[in-house]
């Protein structure tokens, strides 16, 4: 599978809020937002659509009429705002509402799927009786009754976001703004992104689990041009959580804000880089997006299942030096890759994927889990109703090393630092990449001596791994509003790295004589 021109802002996912300001608003004369609609009750399919568990038994027992070795009905129901403010004007404004659910079935290496928007009883067994066409065996019992789960508390919030108003929210975009026009004369033009989502999904499954999730999001993003004389640059960042309005702190805000305009600014002065072979140094936080992309999909059981990745026969093999370990891990909370329970019902948790620079374990959902012999590890994914889940990152990152980043930096004679991405490639079996650098630094007889733009890296994933001659101990998970495509899906990720050096790989700056 490749990706092509990966646009790491990527699309927008949501998240439930407290109605109270932050204190640094409470100057601006902005009462507290009433409800613009209903609230969302706990389990809306049953409160709004009655879908009790006799009526889910019935579905199942029609979904699974003709055999199934699984199935599952995943129900959703999500609601998201946006808004987009441009140079002090609100220029885009919106809200949807998503509904539905989705209908699986399972026979060997089979799936039979449908969907449909209508929760009515005669919908939903349509819906079954289409999905179970790919069967011909004897029905399986579907069980009467189910075995509610407790919900999981990763990113418990206390209203959700449809109890936020656009007065509680523009005000913090407009000082957003404002707060980067402040910091620099040359800031010619600022924009402001929000987006918010309430979701709230319900999974049945064939062996008789019920499994509920509260599931918010929220993300900010602000992107600035600035002009010295006829040269215009521009820079980006965002910050984004299963979290509450309370979330956006002044300080956290600062912090973005100055991040963006700081990217800008030192373009401006920045250069291309000498082009050639030679030591890459990723820098901590979001250069996770290479461990995500060139080597993370590769360790997806569905790749491996099929002997597309590189990694298909690696399992128990060194892939990399032994202070190399590489984590997926969904329970982290609030942020925003974490989940409770992955999309087929399993609890989600910590998955080792390289230990000590062995390969210890595969991402698996349920089908793959099966064929492998070996429980599922959380890792089923869909974008929505519409979709059928499959094995996909979460939270991945790489655990600290033995070194410093002083210590790396001073043992690179000639190389460059990698520090923030808009765009790249992936050919994800194989892992060849190339990744777009939009901000990163020269590094010279073991000093940081310059800042570099506009860099193409060049390289393979798996190669790239066994490369990592250094790892420091700064891990840290970057904040940005990351969401990964694959088949055709999109679903929020988090992702991150300590400071890392590469021993090698290929640079695309300017040619030097």
């Amino acid at each position: 599978m490749t990706i092509r021109r990966r646009e790491f802002l990527g699309t927008m996912a949501a998240g439930s809020a407290v109605v109270t300001m932050p204190a640094f608003l409470a100057g601006c004369g902005v009462q507290p937002a009433q409800s613009l609609s209903s609230n969302t009750p706990q389990n809306p399919f049953m409160d709004w659509f009655g879908v009790d568990q006799a009526r889910v038994s019935r579905v199942m027992s029609e979904l699974s009429a003709n055999g199934a070795d699984q199935a599952d009905l995943y129900f959703q129901h999500s609601r998201s705002n946006n808004l987009q403010l441009e140079d002090g004007i609100v220029s885009a404004a919106s809200s949807d509402i998503q509904q539905g659910v989705g209908l699986r079935v399972v026979i060997g290496d089979q799936t039979g799927y449908a969907f449909t928007e209508d929760l009515t009883l005669p919908s939903m067994l349509a819906a079954a009786r289409t999905a179970s066409a790919i069967a011909s065996q004897s029905a399986v019992v579907a069980p009467q009754a189910f075995d509610p789960m407790a919900m999981g508390r990763l990113y418990a919030t206390t209203l959700p976001w449809a109890e936020v108003g656009i007065d509680q929210k523009l005000p913090l975009l407009k000082m957003v703004e404002a707060k980067a026009r402040s910091l620099d004369p040359a800031v010619e033009r600022v924009s402001v992104y929000w987006n918010d989502a309430d979701e709230r999904v319900m999974i049945a499954t064939l062996d008789g689990r019920l499994i509920t999730d509260h599931r918010p999001m929220t993300r900010v993003t602000i992107t600035v041009n600035a002009k010295k004389g006829d040269e215009v640059q521009s820079g980006y960042s965002n910050i984004a959580a299963r979290e509450d309005f309370n979330w956006y702190t002044e300080e956290r805000l600062d912090t973005m804000v100055r991040e963006a305009v700081d990217r800008t600014l030192i373009l401006f002065a920045a250069r291309r880089p000498p082009a050639g072979e030679m030591p890459v140094i990723l820098a901590s936080g979001a250069s996770g997006i290479l461990l995500h992309e060139a080597i993370g999909h590769g360790m997806e059981a569905d790749f491996n299942r099929k002997g597309t990745s590189i990694y298909s026969d690696m399992m128990g093999k060194k892939v990399a030096e032994p202070f190399v370990t590489v984590v997926d891990q969904a329970n982290i909370p609030n942020e925003r890759g974490a989940l409770n329970f992955d999309d087929e019902g399993n609890r989600a948790g910590r998955t080792t994927l390289v230990e000590n620079g062995i390969l210890r374990s595969y991402l698996h959902d349920e089908i793959s889990a099966t064929q492998y012999g070996l429980a599922p590890t959380g890792s089923g994914r869909r974008e929505s109703y519409k979709f059928a889940p499959m094995p996909r990152m979460s939270c991945t990152f790489m655990e600290d090393g033995p070194h410093t980043k002083d210590e790396i930096v001073a043992a690179v004679d000639r190389g460059i630092i990698c520090e923030t991405y808009t765009n790249g490639q992936v050919q994800i079996g194989a892992g060849d990449y190339t990744f777009y650098v939009k901000n990163g630094w020269l590094v010279e007889g073991g000093k940081i001596t310059a800042p570099i733009k506009d860099v193409n890296i060049i390289g393979n994933g798996p190669e790239s791994l066994k490369r990592i001659t250094m790892v420091a101990n700064d891990k840290r998970l970057d904040t940005g509003g990351w969401t990964c495509g694959k088949n055709g899906q999109q679903v929020p990720v988090s992702q991150g790295i300590p400071t890392v050096l590469v021993s090698k790989m290929t640079v695309g700056g300017e040619n030097v004589s």
